[in-house]
């Protein structure tokens, strides 16, 4: 039994007794290796370069991989509608990170990136809207204030959502106005 644990004590090796001859010796790169490797640089070299703001973070979203969801225009609403109720059923907070989208679940996180300044903001989808044609989002005012848009009303953006998130809630009917018509005058027979 000594002796086990007097094997488990034994001091490191000193730096003299290490043979340096075995170490491994890098080899200089193939010509097909250094030919393959320009290759790619100048396939790399050749591509477009894309503006910075057009970039997405590619993270973590609500512990999923992210994937874009939908591209468009994003707008706001703020202190008109702070107090009032939601469609989920919770009271609106404009100082909160919240949105309203058409057909996404509720409590669902969306990260919105600013495709102007490539900011980004994750908000959670607590109301139904916006109920303009060109737009994909309304966003609370704080995420509004986060993204830079508040002078604007309205920003370019890309909505990115979880990997398993699915598009359950069906949209609203598109509102359609009928022209409106204008009530005709009856001839009236003239009397004789």
């Amino acid at each position: 039994m000594l002796g086990w644990l007097a094997a488990c004590t034994t001091a490191p090796l000193s730096t003299s007794s290490i043979d340096r001859s075995a170490s491994p010796v890098a080899k200089p790169a193939s010509t097909a290796d250094q030919r393959k490797t320009l290759d790619t640089q100048a396939q790399a070299d050749r591509l477009p370069l894309l503006p910075t703001n057009t970039l997405l973070r590619s993270s973590l979203l609500a512990g999923e991989v992210a994937r874009v969801f939908e591209r468009g225009h994003a707008s706001w609403y703020g202190p008109n509608f702070h107090g009032r109720l939601t469609a989920s059923g919770e009271r609106y907070d404009m100082h909160a990170f919240t949105a309203a989208h058409r057909t996404l679940p509720f409590g669902t996180i969306v990260r919105v990136h600013s495709l102007v300044n490539g900011r980004d903001v994750e908000v959670r989808i607590t109301d139904r809207g916006p109920f303009s044609h060109n737009r994909i989002i309304d966003v609370s005012r704080a995420t509004a204030q986060e993204l830079g848009m508040l002078g604007l009303g309205f920003k370019e953006v890309v909505l990115l959502v979880p990997e398993s998130t699915l598009p359950v809630a069906k949209a609203p009917p598109a509102v359609t106005r009928k022209p409106r018509q204008t009530a005709r005058r009856r001839q009236v027979p003239a009397s004789r």
